[in-house]
């Protein structure tokens, strides 16, 4: 039998876990709240724990990537969110063209970094 897979969700941490847990909500992920220190953010059927748990070296090192369907259109929708302006830390980028497809940034209040991206078609 080979694996086969129905969702991934990594497990990432925070140095403030009310404002990561507020930033995401700001983001447009749903919450369901596990325990005092673990809740699942989701929109659709892709998610992720966030953990009341804070290791520099991890979090300095996180990166998630997201596959999106519209490139343009989520940046644009993200620009509009104004999360630079309401949380510290966080820092947005424009679209970076690439061989393989494009892609922009956003780094969380923390430091976790973003990759909001779409391929080309082989």
């Amino acid at each position: 039998m080979k694996i086969s897979g129905k969702s991934m969700r990594p497990f990432i941490g925070s140095k403030d876990y009310t404002m990561s847990r507020n930033f995401y909500s700001s983001l447009g992920f749903k919450e369901i709240i596990i325990s005092k220190k673990l809740s699942y953010f989701f929109i659709g059927e892709f998610g992720f724990y966030l953990q009341d748990a804070y290791v520099k070296d991890w979090i300095d090192n996180t990166m998630i990537f997201f596959e999106v369907e519209h490139l343009e259109g989520t940046l644009k929708h993200i620009q509009q969110l104004k999360l630079t302006e309401k949380y510290d830390n966080v820092r947005l980028s424009e679209i970076v063209f690439n061989e393989w497809g494009n892609q922009f940034f956003l780094h969380d209040p923390c430091g976790i970094l973003w990759h909001f991206g779409s391929f080309k078609e082989r």
